[in-house]
C-alpha cells in the first residue's frame, strides 16, 4: 500500500537535523526548520487512507519513504508502531527514535535529515519539486 505527497523545496532547506525529517503543508520555512525537506505539501497524514494507517500501526510493519526530485532519489526505511495516529493535518515527520505524536509517520528510521544525499538537499534548497512516496509492507 502506498500514499503519495507532492511538495516543494525552499531556499531554507538545510536538512541538518540529527533525529527527524519532515514534509509540511506550511507555505514558509525559516532557517530554524532544519529537519524540513519540503513545504506546501498537498496532503498531510490526516488525508491518508484508513487501511494504510491501520497497516502502519503494526510493530512488524516496514515503512519506506522515497523522496524524489527530478534528478535525485533517496529512500529511508523505518517501522510502524501501534501508537501511530496519522492525525496531523499539517506535517508528516519521520523519526530515528521511538517517539510518536500526531505528526509521526515512521519510527526507527535509518537516518534523519542530516543523512540525506547532499545533492538532493541542494536541489530542494533551489526549490525543486518533491514527491514523497510512503510504502508500507508487513511480514505475513
Amino acid at each position: 500500500m502506498q500514499e503519495v505527497i507532492h511538495a516543494e523545496g525552499h531556499e531554507n532547506v538545510s536538512a541538518e537535523h540529527a533525529s527527524t525529517f519532515e514534509v509540511t503543508t506550511d507555505d514558509f520555512l525559516t532557517p530554524a526548520g532544519d529537519c524540513i525537506l519540503g513545504i506546501e505539501a498537498d496532503r498531510a497524514p490526516a488525508d491518508f487512507n484508513p487501511e494504510f494507517v491501520a497497516a502502519c500501526q503494526h510493530e512488524d510493519a516496514t515503512i519506506t519513504l522515497t523522496f524524489e526530485t527530478p534528478d535525485h532519489t533517496e529512500t529511508v526505511a523505518g517501522r510502524g508502531d501501534p501508537d501511530l495516529t496519522f492525525e496531523s493535518d499539517r506535517s508528516a515527520v519521520g523519526r530515528t527514535s521511538d517517539y510518536v505524536d500526531d505528526r509521526t509517520v515512521v519510527v526507527g528510521a535509518e537516518f534523519a535529515a542530516e543523512g540525506f544525499d547532499r545533492e538532493l538537499v541542494s536541489a530542494l534548497a533551489e526549490g525543486a519539486e518533491l514527491t514523497v512516496t510512503l510504502t508500507v509492507e508487513r511480514e505475513e
